[in-house]
């Protein structure tokens, strides 16, 4: 089972709060209030996605935060990405720094790079404004053929990391 951790999801729920009404500042005892988060995680997240330019903080009386992007310009991708790190399944992904000793000998080393190409091109097609409009139960039309098209271009190339070019 692929599971994102808990920081993660909590992440997604608070910025879908600041999504609603993105002009508003909102404090992290607000946010935790309204989405029913624990305050110290809202905090903490909201310091980390600050620092990655997804938030912007305003300071004093009237401070707090908001997004630093239109809902629709952040993709699920970038979320998980800035909390958990480059998007793969597997740690032998070719360019990883793993320290398995089977590599020498696995079959598969490096061959799981379709398959975290796949999800990230997944990922990155749905963006914060997609979870949030109610009509969005079917992924984009195109993105199976996207996935297809990205993932036969890529086959020509040597990837390092998910959706990263070396």
């Amino acid at each position: 089972m692929i599971r994102l951790n808990k920081m993660t999801d909590y992440a997604v729920v608070m910025l879908s709060h600041l999504a609603v009404d993105v002009d508003r500042v909102v404090t992290a005892t607000e946010l935790a209030r309204g989405s029913a988060l624990p305050l110290p995680s809202v905090s903490k997240l909201m310091k980390q996605l600050s620092r990655a330019g997804i938030l912007t903080s305003q300071r004093g009386a009237s401070g707090g935060y908001r997004l630093g992007r239109a809902p629709k310009d952040i993709s699920i991708a970038d979320i998980v990405t800035i909390l958990e790190g480059p998007i793969a399944l597997t740690a032998c992904i070719e360019g990883a720094d793993t320290s398995c000793n089977a590599i020498p000998q696995c079959s598969l080393s490096g061959h799981w790079n379709q398959v975290n190409h796949a999800i990230q091109v997944a990922l990155d097609s749905v963006s914060l404004a997609d979870l949030l409009n109610a009509n969005h139960a079917q992924p984009p039309k195109n993105l199976i053929s996207k996935i297809k098209s990205q993932n036969h271009h890529t086959d020509k190339k040597h990837i390092s990391m998910i959706g990263r070019p070396s």
